[in-house]
């Protein structure tokens, strides 16, 4: 619902409110309806505010609380807030705003580090406390909204995007080839505390910092999740029933935490239409639902086999539910040209179509709603994906099945895409063994959602659902990333997820309430094809971004190895079906439009 951006100075100087400025103007567009700031001596706020629950002055931010003597820079919802508020009310608690930005404060007071267990929500909020001293930071459970950091002696620098840390200035835009190696080995993925430029970090999911005023950190993880079995077995209708239950009331809660109208993005797959039917179900008398689709135009030359739009489940869904429907078909012309300002939006560099897509769509929906839900999570939560059963039938160490169906190259491809100057070993297999290893999974596959759902997603597709919709204003919410669900879910046998192709939960849950037809049609993902198959105008763009002389400078890649995918750009995917070329080209082109191509090239 925000941006925010902050620094805390650890050797008495005043803070330097002319950079905090900086970097909460680069925040502008992730909050158009209101701007403050603070600043007391060595720690200084900037905010920006999208206003979603009391649209009132009294819910400025930063907020500040005299008689509590703390300060509040938020970013993000509080489904929960209602409850929350009223249970700090008998603890004693007077309130002058309605929203939930003042909750947090109350709660923070009320149970210090341990408020963030009483959250449901995703959130990411700074608190300076001024009698004491301290700044404490927190990220939800999922990192659905982001943190990032730049740590640089006795100064700490906090905001919403990369972006805005670099328009504060002084920091250190090298590039980090542990990320690198991330970069090109999960799908864009680079897992935190990494970026891909040494000098900006990101706070962990489910992580809070306290800070005190000398700079010490109390670093702790305060939510972990469980993937073993319940000692109560459970029977294939109660797993249904509580999977119904737990998904209805993340629905209700992020449709009623908002005082402002709520949408739905609705793709034509099970998921999002299932999110219509559920909402369907308890939408009030008048208020119809408002839907928002997005589609391509068809790849010129064709065969592919795959469509670039799927209106033909979208709309029947629509018109099932009787839904105010808006469709939107965007030219291959309009992808070409939007791809510097989409690319230039994302906070880090996303490989995936969606962001592209996302971005394209929540444009015009930033002009109906300021609040949609969406489907994202369902697949990595419920067992979606085609390389999950096929991780489960391979043979092998636990990262021999993972790695053969899901990291993009081995790490000698990688030694021959990248300068010898940026070569390290082969972090990725390290971290993902490591994220295997980690007790609390019962199963392979339990190990592999679990480092799915609280690694992988957190950076594809939970960054993208942030950074893309945000650019234009536009919140989105997750229901099927509720962390209640998600713990149901972990416990789970995964046969029962893997039933009837994947999903079964869902798809068990949706008879009766969709057609059939959106619920057994083979599994979709959204159609960007011109970002796949890279031809024409496009083939031509991305060659002139790895061509460059910016790129030729920075010298981060071999020329052989671009000039072999330039050459034939369609035989090589990832293992998961993603450009190789795209997943270079638009990393090169997010260095040259954030970053200066010099100081980025570490010379």
């Amino acid at each position: 619902m925000c941006g925010f951006a902050g620094e805390l100075r650890f050797d008495a100087a005043m803070a330097d409110t002319d950079a905090v400025a900086r970097m909460t103007r680069a925040l502008t567009r992730r909050g158009p309806d209101d701007e403050g700031f603070f600043s007391e001596g060595p720690a200084a706020f900037g905010h920006r505010r999208l206003s979603i629950i009391d649209l009132s002055a009294a819910a400025h931010q930063p907020m500040l609380d005299r008689e509590l003597h703390l300060v509040l820079v938020f970013n993000g919802t509080i489904y929960n807030y209602r409850e929350l508020r009223q249970e700090l009310e008998e603890l004693g608690y007077a309130f002058f705003s309605q929203g939930d930005s003042e909750v947090i404060l109350k709660a923070y007071h009320a149970w210090g580090e341990k408020c963030v267990e009483h959250f449901h929500g995703m959130f990411a909020f700074a608190i300076r406390d001024l009698r004491h001293g301290t700044l404490f930071l927190a990220r939800d459970r999922f990192g659905i909204k982001p943190l990032y950091y730049a740590l640089e002696g006795v100064r700490l620098r906090f905001a919403s995007s990369v972006q805005a840390l670099l328009a504060g200035g002084g920091i250190d835009t090298s590039l980090d080839p542990i990320a690198l190696h991330h970069y090109f080995s999960l799908h864009s993925v680079v897992p935190a505390p990494r970026t891909l430029l040494n000098g900006i970090k990101k706070l962990p999911p489910a992580t809070t910092w306290l800070i005190d005023g000398e700079g010490r950190i109390k670093q702790r993880r305060y939510w972990q999740l469980a993937a073993t079995r319940p000692q109560a077995e459970l029977s294939e209708a109660d797993w249904l029933a509580a999977t119904r239950l737990l998904l209805t009331q993340a629905i209700r809660r992020r449709r009623e935490a908002a005082d402002v109208p709520v949408g739905v993005l609705l793709s034509g797959g099970l998921d999002s239409s299932l999110l219509v039917a559920l909402m369907a179900e308890e939408a009030q008398q008048g208020q119809p639902l408002r839907t928002f689709s997005i589609g391509f135009e068809d790849l010129e030359g064709g065969d592919t086999g795959e469509k670039a739009d799927e209106f033909e489940y979208s709309d029947r869904v629509a018109e099932h539910f009787h839904t105010v429907h808006h469709r939107y078909r965007i030219s291959n012309h309009e992808v070409l040209e939007r791809l510097p300002e989409a690319i230039g939006a994302m906070s880090e560099p996303m490989m995936s179509h969606d962001a592209i897509a996302f971005y394209l769509l929540a444009e015009r929906v930033a002009d109906e709603v300021k609040v949609v839900l969406a489907g994202q999570g369902a697949d990595e939560v419920f067992g979606g994906y085609f390389w999950y059963p096929a991780m489960e039938a391979a043979s092998g160490t636990p990262y021999e099945r993972f790695a053969r169906h899901y990291v993009d190259r081995e790490h000698e491809e990688y030694l021959v895409l990248i300068d010898p100057r940026h070569h390290v070993g082969d972090v990725s297999r390290a971290l993902i063994e490591q994220a295997l290893a980690q007790p609390g999974a019962e199963t392979f596959l339990d190990q592999v959602w679990r480092f799915d759902i609280t690694t992988l997603i957190v950076e594809d597709p939970v960054k993208r659902v942030d950074n893309m919709p945000m650019a234009w204003a536009l919140e989105v919410r997750v229901p099927f990333l509720d962390h209640e669900l998600v713990e149901l879910a972990a416990k789970m046998p995964p046969g029962l997820k893997l039933k009837e192709g994947g999903k079964f939960p869902l798809k068990a849950l949706a008879r009766g309430l969709l057609p059939d037809a959106v619920i057994d049609r083979p599994k979709g993902y959204f159609p960007v094809p011109v970002l796949k198959y890279v031809r024409g105008a496009f083939l031509e763009k991305m060659r002139a971004i790895l061509d460059s002389p910016t790129c030729r400078a920075r010298g981060l890649f071999q020329r052989a190895y671009v000039d072999q995918l330039l050459a034939a750009p369609e035989a090589h995917f990832t293992r998961i079906n993603g450009s190789k070329l795209w997943q270079m080209a638009v990393l090169e082109w997010w260095l040259q439009l954030n970053v200066d191509p010099v100081s980025a090239a570490g010379k």
